[in-house]
């Protein structure tokens, strides 16, 4: 039995159970799901400030859980904290926007995102570029509109969602569309048969690719970038995210 906890950086119970539903449609049989919820933020991400906010709260659930699963999920487009959680963990851990991405690599050579702002998209292309993708992207488009109801964005904003997707299409000359973020979850699974090409979703590839790393057992991080870090004075820290910085076991669970 593979356990895979997925962790929603911000604090909107409505898009935890959103992530949950898709991800449970997505994983194995064999495939053990549990969604936590941040315990401080904000109702969703959508600057590079709210990220850092949700990339520590991330790391306070990561340390107190981590300890149970075999692999961890950054539930938010965007990876808030993703890269350095890979320091400090012995389990494999992908996010939406790189499992996603990595996905719409090896069904096209050109993907555009859809984005559930037009805020969101410098921090989006920054991501993009991180991962050395930028070259790849055809485009990035985002609903123009306030957002009433983080947990329904799909209800109140699906067809704009698709009409943007097809513009990726059209004018962009997107090979693959990512639907970005997890108050998108689920909905590249409905569009199946409306769009031109083919659509990727966040969770399910970021599930996915997690269960296949599980598998794969590739070893861990000893040396390198993503060595961990190495152990030093603190204060003023989580007794669970200390033990983590001291590579200690037996943290709350």
């Amino acid at each position: 039995m593979k356990r895979i906890l997925l962790i929603n950086p911000n604090i909107s119970q409505s898009v935890s159970d959103l992530i949950r539903v898709e991800a449970e449609r997505s994983a194995s049989p064999d495939t053990q799901i549990e969604v936590l919820t941040a315990p401080f933020g904000v109702a969703y991400i959508e600057t590079r400030f709210e990220a850092m906010i949700g990339a520590f709260a991330t790391a306070e659930l990561v340390a107190q859980h981590h300890e149970r699963f075999d692999a961890v999920v950054v539930a938010a487009f965007g990876d808030p904290g993703l890269p350095a959680l890979r320091e400090v963990l012995d389990c494999p851990v992908t996010g939406l926007t790189e499992a996603a991405l990595a996905s719409a690599c090896l069904l096209g050579n050109r993907f555009s995102i859809v984005a559930i702002s037009q805020r969101i998209r410098a921090w989006y292309r920054e991501t993009v570029h991180a991962y050395g993708l930028e070259g790849r992207l055809a485009s990035i488009r985002g609903l123009d509109e306030p957002l009433q109801d983080i947990g329904n964005v799909q209800g109140n904003q699906g067809e704009r969602l698709v009409a943007l997707a097809e513009r990726c299409v059209a004018e962009d000359g997107a090979d693959v569309i990512v639907l970005a973020g997890a108050p998108l979850a689920g909905l590249a699974r409905s569009l199946k048969g409306r769009l031109p090409v083919p659509s990727v979703d966040g969770v399910s590839s970021a599930v996915r690719h997690a269960e296949s790393l599980v598998a794969l057992r590739p070893g861990l991080a000893r040396s390198g970038s993503f060595a961990p870090p190495p152990i030093k004075p603190h204060q003023g820290l989580s007794t669970a995210m200390a033990r983590l910085l001291e590579r200690k076991s037996g943290g709350e669970a």
